[in-house]
């Protein structure tokens, strides 16, 4: 840990903005996580339950699991069931009305991690050339004691390759995270597309079935 610490110290201000970067990228993929498993619905095992309410006629059990899932794929399934006893185009537009608002939602701030990528080696390329420069300017520098030049043209060095370690591990993990929450997100938004037409085929080929007892209280 003290090794670290002095190599950050090597590093000079730029180590500072990077880090600023990375704390920012970290803060995105732990909101991102927490929302996005919580978003996260067994989607067989809810097609399963809507097949059967949906089967039995039982809508309004239907529109109450739903409200109790409170996951964005429930709730776009929700917006047609309450809809049920209307032309199948009203329900198709209830879902696709509320998916437009629960699809923003989903992949809501995760391209921020790879402009966070981008500006942490940005800035770890930047403290490269500042450190660099300083090494150069040590060994051209007819003012400067030569007894003093090795010594700064060594900090120099270290200050440049510390940014750019500092800079390529930090972009690494928001790179990292970028790549793990677009997975998961890209998941959700399948399983919500294939759950939401497949109830919809369900209601509009079991309309003799349904039954609307109880389905206004249920919303």
């Amino acid at each position: 840990m003290s090794d670290a610490w002095h190599h950050y110290q090597e590093g000079g201000w730029a180590m500072h903005l990077i880090t600023f970067w990375l704390i920012c990228g970290i803060a995105v993929i732990v909101e991102r996580s927490v929302y996005l498993f919580g978003a996260t619905l067994n989607k067989d095992g809810f097609l399963s339950t809507m097949q059967k309410c949906i089967l039995a006629g039982d809508v309004a059990k239907a529109v109450k699991m739903c409200s109790a899932a409170n996951a964005p794929l429930a709730r776009i399934v929700q917006a047609g069931l309450v809809k049920v006893n209307r032309s199948d185009e009203e329900v198709q537009a209830a879902m696709d009305e509320q998916a437009l608002i629960e699809m923003p939602k989903i992949s809501k701030r995760t391209g921020l991690l790879a402009l966070f990528a981008n500006l942490a080696m940005l800035c770890g390329l930047f403290g490269t050339i500042v450190g660099l420069i300083r090494a150069f300017s040590a060994v051209g520098g007819e003012s400067i004691d030569p007894s003093q030049k090795a010594r700064i043209l060594a900090e120099g060095i270290s200050e440049a390759m510390n940014c750019t370690a500092w800079g390529l591990l930090s972009a690494i993990t928001c790179l990292m995270g970028f790549a793990f929450l677009n997975t998961k997100t890209q998941s959700i938004e399948d399983d919500i597309n294939e759950a939401s037409v497949r109830v919809l085929n369900l209601v509009v080929s079991n309309r003799q079935k349904v039954s609307l007892d109880g389905l206004e209280q249920a919303a």
